[in-house]
């Protein structure tokens, strides 16, 4: 059901470097007045949404409140492993979610927000 997400950001160029670093993706920047948008790449052969980094004076970053955007991996600890070297902190280590769920994992961007990861690795 999700169609699109946004993750606020208050520098863009440090936040595209972060997620290119930690998903090993190109993201494109686009202006629209005011908005700064970086787009996430798109599949349409694949399933599952997909979004941009916004920087806007109304976007706030936040590590404890709004929607949690979970990013799906072949394995958490891949993308788990780049993110304090790309600028992030672990906030929660890969976790068995239980009961054939496969695994999570938390970290905060450059930007001051909580991400999540999920795999079934």
């Amino acid at each position: 059901m999700v169609g699109w997400f946004e993750i606020p950001v208050l520098n863009m160029d440090r936040a595209k470097k972060f997620y290119d670093i930690v998903f090993d993706i190109s993201i494109t920047i686009h202006e629209f007045g005011e908005f700064k948008m970086g787009w996430f790449p798109n599949d349409p052969e694949k399933k599952g949404a997909t979004g941009s980094l916004v920087q806007h004076e109304m976007y706030k970053p936040s590590t404890t409140d709004g929607a949690l955007v979970y990013f799906s991996c072949k394995d958490v600890s891949k993308e788990l492993g780049k993110v304090a070297a790309a600028g992030g902190t672990i906030l929660k280590p890969k976790t068995q979610i239980g009961e054939g769920h496969g695994f999570m994992a938390l970290f905060a961007d450059t930007e001051g927000n909580r991400i999540a990861l999920h795999s079934n690795n």
